[in-house]
C-alpha cells in the first residue's frame, strides 16, 4: 500500500503541489492524471525519492520514504519520463548494473534479462551502446532495468512513450499480471484511452490538487452517464 499524506511542495514561493492526500491499496492499476505543470511529476519525483517533501509524508509498504531511503528504494521499481541516462553504457551493462545494485543473483538476472528484452524486442541490440539505441529502445532498456528485480511496486511516468504497439500491448499485459498478484502499478499518463481501458482507479490532479479519486464508474456516476474520460478530463481541469 501507498500512503500520501498531506504533502507539499514549493518552487520559489510557488506552490507545486499543496496538502496532497493519496491512498493506493495493493493490486490495483493507479492512473495518475492532469494537464502539464499540474504536478504530477513533482508528485512521483518526491515518491522516490528524488525530490525532498517540504510537508507531509509518503510511506510505501509500511516504510517512510524520506525517514528510511534506502529501504523505501527497495520496495519500487521507476521509470522516468525521460529515458536519456547511462548512454555510454551497453544494454547488457546497464542492466547488470541495474542488477548489481538490488542484489540480483546471476542465475536470476540471466532468466529475467533473457525474458524482458525478448518481450520488448531489443536482446539482440544488448551488446550495442544505449547511445546508438532509438528513443523507443531506450525506453525499453529502462523498462526492463525497473522490472529486473521484480519490485512490489511500479512507479511509470508516462511508459508507453515511444513503445511500438507489440511492446507497449506488452507492458500492459506485464503490468495486468503485475497487479493481478496483489502488486501495485502506479502510472502517469496523457493517453487517456489506456486510463479507460487499463486502470482500477484513477486520480486525476491540477494544480497541486487532487480534483478526483475512484474508479472510472464512481467518475461517470458523479457527472453523467454518457461522458467519455476525455470529456471529464476537460471539466475537471477547466481551470487550468
Amino acid at each position: 500500500m501507498i500512503e500520501i499524506n498531506q504533502i507539499s511542495k514549493s518552487f520559489a514561493g510557488k506552490d507545486a503541489v499543496k496538502d496532497l492526500d493519496l491512498s493506493i491499496p495493493d493490486g490495483k492499476i493507479f492512473g495518475f492524471l492532469g494537464p502539464n505543470g499540474a504536478g504530477k511529476s513533482t508528485t512521483i519525483k518526491m515518491m522516490t525519492g528524488i525530490l525532498p517533501i517540504d510537508k507531509g509524508s509518503i510511506v510505501m509498504n509500511g516504510i517512510d520514504v524520506s525517514k528510511d531511503p534506502i529501504k523505501a528504494k527497495l520496495q519500487f521499481g521507476y521509470v522516468p519520463d525521460r529515458s536519456d541516462i547511462f548512454l555510454r553504457l551497453k544494454g547488457i551493462e546497464y542492466l547488470n548494473f541495474i542488477a548489481d545494485v538490488f542484489e540480483v543473483s546471476q542465475d536470476m538476472r540471466k532468466e529475467k534479462i533473457e525474458y524482458l528484452t525478448k518481450s520488448f524486442g531489443i536482446y539482440e541490440a544488448l551488446n550495442d551502446h544505449i547511445q546508438t539505441y532509438s528513443h523507443g529502445m531506450r525506453q525499453k532498456i529502462v523498462v526492463s532495468g525497473v522490472l529486473l528485480h521484480d519490485p512490489d511496486v511500479w512507479i511509470l511516468d508516462e511508459p508507453l512513450t515511444g513503445l511500438d504497439p507489440k511492446s507497449s500491448y506488452t507492458l500492459k499485459e506485464m503490468m495486468r499480471e503485475h497487479a493481478s498478484r496483489g502488486k501495485i502499478v502506479f502510472f502517469s499518463t496523457h493517453v487517456l484511452e489506456v486510463v479507460e481501458q487499463l486502470c482500477d482507479e484513477v486520480a486525476i490532479i491540477n494544480n497541486g490538487h487532487v480534483q478526483f479519486k475512484g474508479n472510472m464508474a464512481e467518475m461517470k456516476q458523479q457527472f453523467a452517464e454518457d461522458d467519455n474520460l476525455e470529456r471529464l478530463f476537460l471539466e475537471l481541469t477547466q481551470n487550468e
